[in-house]
């Protein structure tokens, strides 16, 4: 059974610029160091308007229609997942390739079949992932799906057709 530790805010002051430190060499034009393992989301803040960037992990893929997925980590609270909901068409960068998507959250039972996918694949990360979270797990296969359906919601990431 899933059990939150201590309620955690998204990063700031200088854990936030660590963080943030990919999307510079995104900018730098050298993200393809980081290989198909991340990918940098434009989004539109739901309030400003402007657009905005973070760099996320790359959870899954569907090799059948190019979707990416993503993890939330900081919950539904994640200001990228907020403004995803408000204004689903988005940017993504995956190395050199940039392409125009269409993102769309998966529902709690998806999102938890996506975690606990995700453990199966990677579990020394999904521990890493549950400790910056602030969450405990036990390694089971049924508590990363809770945790997945309960705390951390997964976005399917899909390229928009290319003409």
């Amino acid at each position: 059974m899933s059990v939150r530790r201590k309620p955690v805010s998204p990063p700031s002051g200088l854990r936030r610029l660590l963080f943030r430190a990919p999307i510079r060499l995104y900018r730098w034009h050298l993200g393809w160091l980081l290989g198909g393992r991340c990918l940098l989301l434009t989004h539109t803040g739901r309030t400003s308007g402007l657009p905005r960037q973070a760099v996320l992990e790359v959870t899954g893929r569907d090799l059948s229609t190019g979707a990416y997925h993503l993890a939330s980590g900081f919950g539904p609270r994640a200001q990228w997942y907020r403004n995803i909901q408000h204004t689903p068409r988005v940017t993504i960068q995956v190395g050199r390739h940039r392409t125009a998507a269409v993102a769309q959250p998966l529902t709690p039972e998806e999102s938890g079949r996506a975690m606990a996918a995700y453990a199966l694949r990677h579990p020394r990360l999904a521990r890493r992932l549950m400790r910056v979270c602030g969450l405990e797990a036990d390694g089971s296969e049924q508590d990363y799906d809770l945790i997945g359906r309960d705390h951390i919601p997964f976005v399917r990431v899909t390229p928009a057709e290319q003409p």
